[in-house]
């Protein structure tokens, strides 16, 4: 008896063992599969921004990227030399994009950048926030400037699916415009996306009580209201370049996901340096798990 019950004891420590290392498994499984999502404004390279001009910050917009893992980064007001910076900060990236003046290399870039070893490019595009938006740097509305929509077809080479990121800069002063761009896109992603999942991220210039917000969210998720875990940071997204204890600004900044897509987590990244920010934006932080078919 006295030699049983140890044997018996161990035997179910050797099963307790096995099943806590089950269930980490199951986590793991879980996590592995699920895609890190970055909405990131990192403000043109605007030399009269002095101590917060981009060569003193290209490093930390890198170092937020490579620390939270993200696997897709939709950017906003990137100009040629900011890719260039990048591409080479970040190697394990690549990036889709065109400038909105050009639709090549003049003007800000609302680029997708995405972990190559995990997704496969498929096809790719763009068009112009406008009344005619196959037509190269056009505007329409009330817009002050062109605005362009960029996006991507690809295939996770994890878990196989196929889906559309689009990313996306509103204008900053035309009202209409942004609620006219907002219907632009949701009618484009219904040619775009077919059956497969979508994901949008961008700078829109909207709080959540605008028109153009609801306008998305009649179609889409906005990931914050939806994310499994409690939402981690601040409010807002647009508070300038330093910290402002009390005051991050508007949320301006964010990641719609189609309806069905799990969110494990969103977060506002208010990453500092010695009460200096990568940006003048927060960047928007979304882990999700694409829909079962």
């Amino acid at each position: 008896m006295k030699t049983i019950f140890p044997l018996l004891l161990l035997t179910l420590i050797m099963f307790a063992r096995l099943g806590i290392a089950a269930e980490q498994g199951a986590v793991s499984s879980s996590a592995a599969s699920s895609v890190n999502v970055l909405s990131f404004n990192i403000r043109y390279n605007n030399p009269d921004d002095g101590e917060h001009a981009w060569p003193n910050r290209k490093g930390m917009v890198a170092s937020v990227v490579r620390f939270h893992a993200a696997d897709l980064i939709g950017m906003q007001e990137v100009l040629r030399s900011q890719i260039d910076d990048l591409t080479v900060l970040l190697p394990n990236y690549s990036w889709y994009g065109v400038g909105r003046n050009d639709g090549k290399n003049s003007g800000e870039f609302s680029p997708i950048f995405y972990r190559r070893d995990r997704f496969q490019l498929l096809d790719s595009g763009e068009f112009w926030l406008s009344k005619n938006p196959d037509q190269i740097g056009s505007k329409s509305w009330d817009a002050a400037l062109p605005r362009i929509a960029t996006w991507v077809k690809f295939r996770d080479r994890e878990s196989k699916q196929e889906f559309i990121h689009l990313n996306t800069h509103f204008d900053h002063r035309g009202e209409v415009a942004r609620a006219r761009s907002a219907e632009l896109i949701l009618d484009r992603l219904k040619t775009l996306s077919g059956n497969m999942p979508v994901v949008v991220t961008g700078d829109f210039n909207v709080p959540p009580e605008s028109e153009a917000y609801a306008t998305m969210t009649s179609m889409l998720v906005d990931s914050k209201l939806e994310s499994v875990s409690e939402p981690h940071g601040p409010e807002g997204t647009f508070g300038g370049f330093t910290v402002k204890v009390g005051d991050t600004g508007d949320r301006i900044d964010y990641v719609f996901v189609a309806e069905g897509t799990k969110v494990l987590r969103y977060a506002a990244l208010s990453d500092q340096w010695d009460g200096r920010y990568p940006s003048d934006h927060l960047p928007v932080l979304a882990e999700i798990i694409w829909p079962a078919p």
